[in-house]
C-alpha cells in the first residue's frame, strides 16, 4: 500500500502540475486560460480510450507487468511536456502541448481503476473502504507536496538554458518512469506470489476471497455485459462525470485564484493553494472510516458532494473577504475528495470480478471526461466573463446534480458493530 500511494502521488502529480507551470507557459507561449482549460482537460480524452481495457487487463492478467508499463511511458509523456514548443516535426507550441497531454492520458489511462481492481485481490469487501481511503490519500497529498515543489521549481529551476515552467514537467516526469521498473521485481500480482506473508495469512486471506468471491457469483450479475447494462453502473457514470467536472476546475485553477490574492505573500498564497488538500487529507480518512463503521456507502458518497457545493457557493458568496474565502476553501477541501474510498467501493458490492473490473473501467473512463469538461469551461468562462465566479456557480451545480445521482444508487447495507 505505502509504494502504491507513492506511485498514485507522482501520477496525480503530473496531470495537476500544469496548474502551477502555466504560471510560467502562459507568457512565454501566449497561452490564455482557455487554451491552458483545453489542454488540461484534454488528458481526460486520451484517458477515456484505454481505461475499460487496462482494468479488464489486471484482472485477468498481470498487475504488476500492466502498472509498470502505464508507468513508464506516462512517466515518457511527461517528461516530453517540458519541451513543448521545442520538438521536432512542426506544430505550434498549442498543437504541440495539447498532444502531449492527450498522449499522457492515453498513457495513463488504466492506473487508478487498474489499481482498484488490484486491491479487491488482496482486501476483502468488509476492509476495502478503509483501504482504499489510504490509497487515495495520494490525490490531497500530490497537491499537499506538489505544489510547493512545483512552485520551487518554478521560481528557482534555470538550468541548461530552459525556462523554470518546462523543468516542472522534466523533474516530476522522471520518478514515474524510474518507479515502472521497479514496480516489475516489487510488486506481487496476487497473495499467491507474496513470499513476505506467512503462509497460514496466506491461505486465510486466499480462503476468505474465494468464498466472497463465490458468494457474488451465485447471486448473479457477474458477466461484463451484465455490468454496463446495470442501472447502477450508469448512475454512478453520470455521478462520477459531475464531480469530476468540479473537481478538476477547482484542482487546476485554485493556483490562479489564490495567485490573484495580490494582498498577500507568494509563500502565503502557495499555503492557501495547499490548504484546501490538507483537510482533504483528513476528511478522506474521516469519511472513509465512518463508512467502515455504519456501512451506509450510499450516504457516505452523495453527503461529502451536497456539502462541497455548499462550502463552494459560500466562498463565493463572501466576496472579498479573503479569511472568509480561505475559511470556505479549508472546509470544501475536507470534503470534495471524500467521497472517494466509499464510492469507488460500491461496483464490488454488486458484481462479480470481471463484472466489477469492466464497471469501474466504464465508471471511471466516462466520469473522468469531466477532466476535460470542468477545466475547459471554466478557462472559458473566466476569459469571457473576466471573472471566476461564473465558472465557480457552474461548478456549485455540477456538484449537487452529483449528490443527486449518487443518492440514487441503492446496494446492500448493513450496519457495522
Amino acid at each position: 500500500m505505502p509504494f502504491l500511494i507513492l506511485v498514485y502521488i507522482t501520477a496525480f502529480l503530473d496531470r495537476a502540475n500544469v496548474g502551477v507551470a502555466k504560471l510560467g507557459m502562459q507568457g512565454a507561449l501566449g497561452f490564455n486560460e482557455e487554451i491552458i482549460g483545453f489542454g488540461a482537460g484534454v488528458f481526460f480524452a486520451g484517458y477515456f480510450l484505454l481505461e475499460i481495457p487496462g482494468s479488464l487487463i489486471v484482472e485477468r492478467w498481470s498487475a504488476r507487468r500492466w502498472l509498470a508499463r502505464i508507468m513508464v511511458t506516462w512517466g515518457l509523456m511527461a517528461t516530453l511536456t517540458g519541451f513543448a514548443g521545442l520538438l521536432p516535426g512542426g506544430g505550434s507550441p498549442k498543437l504541440q502541448f495539447y498532444g502531449l497531454r492527450f498522449l499522457l492520458g492515453a498513457a495513463e489511462a488504466g492506473f487508478f481503476p487498474g489499481v482498484l481492481v488490484y486491491l479487491t485481490h488482496w482486501f476483502r469487501q468488509e476492509d476495502r473502504s478503509r483501504a482504499k481511503a489510504w490509497f487515495m490519500l495520494a490525490q490531497p497529498l500530490a497537491i499537499v507536496i506538489g505544489t510547493p515543489v512545483s512552485r520551487w521549481i518554478l521560481e528557482s529551476v534555470h538550468w541548461y538554458g530552459l525556462a523554470s515552467w518546462r523543468w516542472v514537467f522534466i523533474l516530476e516526469g522522471l520518478p514515474p518512469f524510474l518507479m515502472g521498473f521497479v514496480t516489475l521485481w516489487f510488486l506481487p500480482d496476487r497473495p499467491a506470489d507474496a513470499k513476505w506473508l506467512p503462509d497460514d495469512e496466506r491461505q486465510w486471506l486466499e480462503t476468505e476471497l474465494a468464498q466472497e468471491r463465490r458468494t457474488r457469483e451465485a447471486a448473479g450479475s457477474t458477466s461484463i455485459m451484465a455490468a454496463l447494462r446495470e442501472p447502477r453502473t450508469t448512475l454512478l457514470a453520470i455521478a462520477f462525470f459531475l464531480i469530476v467536472t468540479g473537481n478538476q476546475a477547482i484542482l487546476f485553477f485554485l493556483p490562479t485564484i489564490t495567485n490573484n490574492m495580490k494582498t498577500i505573500s507568494v509563500t502565503w498564497r502557495t499555503v492557501v493553494a495547499t490548504a484546501p488538500y490538507i483537510f482533504s487529507i483528513f476528511g478522506i480518512l474521516l469519511n472513509g472510516y465512518w463508512a467502515h463503521k455504519t456501512g451506509k456507502r450510499r450516504l457516505h458518497t452523495a453527503v461529502p458532494m451536497f456539502l462541497t457545493a455548499c462550502s463552494l457557493a459560500m466562498t463565493i458568496l463572501s466576496g472579498n473577504n479573503l479569511a472568509m474565502v480561505i475559511t470556505f476553501f479549508c472546509l470544501l477541501g475536507l470534503t470534495f475528495q471524500a467521497y472517494l474510498p466509499v464510492f469507488w467501493s460500491l461496483p464490488p458490492a454488486f458484481l462479480g470480478k470481471s463484472g466489477a473490473a469492466a464497471a469501474i473501467g466504464i465508471i471511471n473512463s466516462v466520469g473522468n471526461l469531466g477532466g476535460f469538461v470542468g477545466p475547459y469551461l471554466f478557462g472559458y468562462l473566466r476569459d469571457k466573463t473576466g471573472s471566476f465566479e461564473a465558472g465557480m456557480w457552474c461548478l456549485v451545480g455540477s456538484m449537487v446534480l452529483a449528490g443527486i445521482f449518487a443518492s440514487a444508487v441503492k446496494v446492500g447495507e448493513s450496519v457495522r458493530k
